[in-house]
């Protein structure tokens, strides 16, 4: 449940390509310690919401606070200073560089500290597999390992909101689950997730709260238990799930 004041609260947004709107009036919050989830078919604008909030995207009307500072307008580096943190649709990782010096470019905002070296470990913890592979080229990697890396680098800037943009995309059941499993323990870790994943019956299980997109829109909003019995999205995005 959102308290009075949310940690990130998007207000009425819309985005523009030229004449075309990704979304239009859009608003939607996030509590701390929260997992919300956005659903929605291709194109719906799941992706165009999350890189206005990281400051990617420019706004053309709206507000977006984040810890009740306006944030719309900042650069995405000053965002991510602020605590914000985002983990692309398709990974991006720097296939030349290193496992460990893709984790280093994700703190780049951070002055360098034992509390670096500590949140390191701790990351490291949490992906084993990284561990194993710090000075392999990151191109390398099989698919959900470059995820985990994905993820790795944007926990590096010690984020209070993490952003994660279709994570289990491509990626085997068996990885995909190892996936969720991570991003719960993220965000019993003290992070908020703001989820958007094709996979909705996945990302309704472990959300609080969700959003449902269409045509750059929300059109249904409620806990994740209710909407996932909502007759349209069992129709639309859940099928026999």
């Amino acid at each position: 449940m959102i308290g009075r004041s949310p940690m990130l609260d998007v207000q009425r947004v819309s985005v523009s390509y030229g004449n075309l709107f990704g979304v239009r009036d859009l608003s939607l919050a996030v509590g701390q310690g929260e997992i919300v989830t956005l659903i929605g078919a291709n194109g719906a604008g799941k992706s165009t919401i999350l890189n206005a909030i990281s400051g990617v995207f420019p706004l053309s009307t709206g507000t977006i606070h984040f810890g009740g500072r306006n944030i719309g307008g900042l650069a995405a580096y000053d965002i991510v200073r602020l605590g914000i943190s985002q983990v692309p649709e398709g990974r991006r990782i720097f296939g030349r560089l290193s496992v460990a010096e893709n984790m280093s470019l994700g703190a780049i905002t951070r002055p360098r500290s034992k509390s670096l070296r500590d949140d390191s470990e701790r990351i490291l913890d949490l992906f084993p597999r990284l561990r194993e592979r710090l000075r392999q080229t990151a191109g390398t990697l099989s698919g959900g390992e470059q995820q985990m890396l994905a993820m790795a680098r944007a926990l590096m800037s010690r984020p209070d909101l993490l952003l994660l943009d279709e994570p289990s995309m491509g990626l085997a059941p068996m990885l995909v689950d190892v996936i969720f499993e991570t991003i719960v323990t993220i965000n019993r870790q003290g992070v908020a997730v703001l989820l958007v994943e094709q996979n909705a019956y996945a990302a309704l299980e472990i959300s609080a709260r969700a959003y449902v997109l269409a045509g750059g829109s929300i059109v249904l909003s409620g806990s994740s238990r209710d909407v996932m019995n909502h007759e349209q999205v069992v129709s639309a995005y859940l099928g026999d799930a």
